[in-house]
């Protein structure tokens, strides 16, 4: 049994628990609550601890204190979403505990837990109980108890990691909206996965491989083509984000009728394809037919075959890395100095938003820059901090605009050099657009603040957008693609007609008592469907003032706010 361990064990053991939670990322995904597509725990809290792995790997370090301190330093800057954040918080807590510390045993290793947990509540403005809080807490304590009794750290690890799944399996008791969910914590489960994939480590348990089995078939096995048997001159790989009740079967026909070597693979949320073809941009455009293009790649095998023959090192997309790196190396050369732009203006805003359209709006409005990201991918904070660094101005306000960015935005405010950064506590997007419609250049930051912060709670947000897997939530049974909507971040209904969930909403209190209510569009509703929205709402909201808007975003149909 392992009673100490070093710096190189402990950064294989952070490397291992990053593997781990990569590995099950989406078990813990599929914890969300709500069965909207957008259940990003297990991302969110797989980049946010993969951050450290380049780091631990390129710096190497010896003791365990300075491992800690790399872990920590990545994890800030590239948490991602409230369970980033707390699990940031976990290991920045943890590395100042033994930052001078070589080796570290048991005790030291309970110790650095429970200052985990300290800085996490500490951040943490109203803790609820059923959380990763409590899981975390609850292994801290027991962490704390169990190096009474024996110091090897290995023991300390697994008392830990047993007393924190008892904790996990009583958030679905302390909890009311898991209870309802019937589930326990993502973020619990996310942090006991790590926790148990760096127990694993120690024992010698091979960490988990990524399932290279569709990369495999993202490149052509060119040592066993000849010229001849290249039929079709393009490789071809894509995903595909789907639609709801996204059929396949038309489109894999027309796949056939213009390539070949066809692979399709699918879940509930997006669909893989690998082809061989002569038009891969006609592949492209009728993939868009069945849901949102998320990813490509397009390999000419002709020139690849006669590369090798040669003798010459085929090129492949793996090569737009270093040309992407040099070119943004040239930008950078050619923008003068790094480091925060010098401020020239006294205010500047930064703004999260997913969708062309709402970026556009905000930066109509006067956004600097936008941070690209919402549901279904949260920015990191590093993300934001570059944004925030970018803006020419003295105090830079920041609207995240979305509930799990708000904790990674004010991330930023210690890291922002020379600058006053203000996050906005926005949790909807129309919240942001609001906050900026109501600021005031000649009035002062606080009473600017007080303003912005009170416009935010004038806006009601609906959001429609459909079930990504059967579920039932209070009683209330939902069907995979049927059409759901959230009032305020809250089930609001579901239904498979969705002028009929519309109407719903439209007959909702907050739209019948709104004077003004807008209606942003998603990147998957055409204009004249959009439009019918719009008369809808219009019929059976006839005191309020409507717009339409061309809002871009992925995911959402819809989002209505209503003021």
């Amino acid at each position: 049994m392992n009673a100490t361990i070093d710096g190189a064990q402990f950064r294989r053991m952070i490397i291992h628990g990053a593997a781990s939670i990569a590995a099950e990322k989406q078990s813990v995904n599929d914890l969300n609550v709500f069965p909207v597509p957008d259940g990003d725990t297990g991302t969110n809290m797989s980049l946010t601890i993969g951050a450290a792995v380049p780091e631990l790997n390129k710096k190497a370090p010896a003791g365990v204190g300075e491992a800690a301190s790399v872990t920590a330093s990545a994890l800030l800057r590239g948490a991602r979403g409230n369970s980033g954040v707390i699990l940031s918080l976990l290991f920045r807590g943890f590395g100042k505990a033994v930052k001078d510390k070589d080796s570290i045993d048991g005790r030291d290793f309970a110790i650095a837990l429970d200052y985990g947990v300290a800085a996490a509540y500490k951040a943490v403005m109203k803790p609820a109980e059923g959380t990763i809080l409590t899981v975390s807490r609850m292994a801290a304590a027991r962490a704390a108890a169990a190096a009474r009794e024996n110091t090897a750290i290995e023991a300390v690890l697994e008392a830990a990691i047993t007393e924190g799944h008892a904790a996990l399996a009583e958030t679905i008791e302390q909890n009311p909206v898991l209870k309802k969910a019937g589930v326990v914590d993502a973020g619990g489960k996310g942090f006991l996965i790590i926790l148990q994939g760096m127990l694993d480590e120690l024992r010698g348990i091979p960490a988990p491989e990524a399932d290279d089995t569709a990369a495999a078939q993202d490149k052509a096995d060119f040592a066993a083509l000849t010229d001849e048997e290249i039929t079709f001159t393009f490789d071809t790989v894509f995903i595909v984000r789907k639609s709801p009740r996204t059929d396949l079967t038309a489109f894999r026909a027309y796949l056939n009728s213009i390539g070949d070597s066809l692979v399709i693979g699918e879940d509930d949320d997006a669909f893989k394809v690998h082809v061989h073809t002569d038009t891969p941009g006609a592949a492209l455009t009728e993939a868009q037919k069945h849901g949102t293009l998320e990813l490509a790649k397009i390999e000419n095998m002709r020139t690849q075959y006669e590369d090798m023959a040669a003798g010459r090192a085929p090129q492949s997309t793996d090569d737009l890395d270093m040309a992407e790196a040099a070119l943004e190396e040239q930008a950078a050369r050619e923008a003068g100095p790094a480091g925060p732009a010098a401020p020239e203006k006294d205010y500047g805003f930064v703004a999260v938003c997913a969708g062309d359209g709402l970026a556009a709006l905000f930066r109509e409005l006067g956004a600097d820059g936008v941070v690209g990201g919402g549901q279904t991918m949260n920015p990191s904070t590093e993300d934001i901090l570059r944004e925030i660094d970018r803006t020419p101005a003295r105090v830079v306000y920041v609207l995240p605009n979305n509930k799990n960015i708000i904790m990674a935005a004010e991330q930023c405010i210690p890291l922002a050099e020379g600058k006053q950064v203000v996050v906005l506590p926005s949790r909807t997007v129309p919240q942001g657009i609001s906050a900026m419609l109501v600021w005031d250049p000649d009035v002062s930051v606080e009473d600017n603040t007080a303003a912005m912060t009170e416009a935010l709670s004038g806006v009601h947000t609906s959001e429609v957008t459909y079930a990504a897997r059967n579920s039932d939530f209070g009683g209330v049974t939902i069907r995979e693609g049927d059409y759901l909507a959230l009032s305020e971040g809250q089930l609001f209904g579901t239904d498979a007609d969705l002028d009929a969930l519309l109407n719903q909403l439209a007959q909702d209190a907050p739209q019948q008592e709104a004077e003004f209510i807008t209606i942003y569009y998603g990147d998957q509703v055409t204009q004249e469907q959009a439009q019918h929205a719009l008369e809808l709402f219009t019929a059976a909201c006839p005191n309020a003032e409507l717009s339409l808007i061309a809002g871009g975003q992925p995911v959402y149909y819809y989002m209505i706010a209503a003021e």
